[in-house]
């Protein structure tokens, strides 16, 4: 027996804010903790969407100390303004990283037990079962994590300097926002590295094992989006229509992924909690590695098939007839990545550590092989 979990309702396209922020009132929420960041809280993006709810009748209190990739010190001070403003829901305003730690707030509103035991790989997830969950919302500012459409987060825990998953199909958010007036002004490189994230969802959702073909054919789709309009949205920022197709397949790649991940996330993971890397950029330079490494193994028939129809998506418009690795490689520098992790601040002598912390990590449990700590080693060395 399989259980699929689509059930988050999305409101897409220009004027998505407008109406959600109707829909917010209309369940009955009068007073949300907006969780949010502090550049957005600069730059005017959270005045934008306070003054939209205070339209609809609805008076958000601002939370925007969420750091970029959130920890638990983030969730414990949320909880706090959340109780202490007598919040009644949560909107997640930004990237992954507000709608992480707003699900994890979400979990702990109510309660008072340490957040560690909700940890999923401790059977967190039992734990959540039954209990009374504020209802979320969530707004994307940037086309990548896809997190809107996502029933888990990712905390960095102070005690252990790991990302942690806290994971439940409750976790989902109830409404997904997707306006692209929200991410005109994303500047080209983060533009980039959020849609390489996007497709690596995708990807590695495609490529993992088990049957879901829901799953599958939405990975599909969302790659051939990425391939498309990326490049077009690194270009113009301007362009609504090409901001909303990048909107739409990054929450595509997030619903996918509920099927599983795979090595690149495990991968990528460290090199955000122990180097700082942004977790798109980190992802866009593990890929090519990853890739060649699965492409070097012994694959099944229908695995080497999945490993053509992804080819066949550059096929069109980019590169044909190279392998997948070098294909995507060349599309991830035309969009200004710049490879080799000795250029971004990693250094040699802590590449074993960051295998044994990947290895720790659980996504690489649903990867299209299985691998080892020392072929994890080996990736990154490729990649460095």
């Amino acid at each position: 027996m399989k259980q699929f979990n689509y059930p988050t309702t999305i409101y897409f396209g220009e004027g998505a804010l407008a109406a959600g922020a109707e829909q917010i009132a209309r369940f009955g929420i009068k007073k949300p903790l907006l969780v949010t960041d502090e550049t957005l809280a600069q730059i005017g993006l959270v005045e934008t969407v306070v003054t939209e709810l205070k339209g609809a009748g609805v008076a958000p209190v601002v939370f925007d100390r969420v750091h970029p990739n959130p920890t638990d010190e983030d969730v414990e001070q949320g909880t706090r303004c959340y109780r202490e403003n007598g919040c009644d829901g949560l909107v997640a305003l930004g990237g992954g990283s507000p709608m992480d730690a707003a699900k994890v707030i979400g979990i702990m509103a109510q309660h008072s037990d340490p957040l560690s035991q909700y940890d999923d790989a401790k059977g967190g997830d039992q734990k959540i079962e039954g209990q009374k969950l504020p209802r979320i919302i969530a707004i994307p500012t940037t086309a990548g994590t896809g997190s809107e459409a996502g029933r888990c987060g990712v905390i960095i825990m102070r005690d252990t300097g790991v990302k942690t998953i806290f994971f439940h199909p409750r976790l989902m958010p109830s409404l997904a926002i997707l306006d692209p007036e929200l991410t005109r002004d994303l500047p080209p490189g983060i533009t980039a590295a959020t849609g390489i994230d996007a497709f690596t969802h995708c990807l590695e959702a495609y490529f993992a094992p088990g049957f879901d073909p829901m799953a599958d054919g939405v990975a599909l789709e969302g790659m051939n989006l990425v391939v498309e309009y990326l490049p077009l949205a690194v270009k113009n920022g301007d362009d609504l229509d090409v901001r909303a197709k990048m909107l739409i397949a990054a929450t595509m790649g997030a619903t996918a992924f509920q099927k599983g991940l795979g090595m690149i996330h495990s991968l990528a993971h460290p090199l955000s909690s122990e180097c700082g890397l942004h977790h798109g950029l980190a992802n866009a330079l593990m890929l090519p590695a990853a890739v060649g490494f699965i492409e070097g193994a012994e694959l099944t028939a229908e695995q080497r098939t999945r490993l053509k129809k992804t080819v066949a998506i550059f096929d069109a418009r980019w590169l044909p007839g190279e392998d997948l690795s070098s294909v995507c490689r060349s599309f991830f520098e035309s969009l200004g990545i710049h490879f080799g992790l000795h250029h971004h601040g990693v250094e040699q002598g802590q590449l074993a550590s960051l295998a044994g912390k990947a290895f720790a990590d659980v996504c690489h449990q649903t990867n299209m092989i299985p691998v080892t700590e020392a072929d994890l080693l080996a990736v990154y060395r490729s990649a460095f």
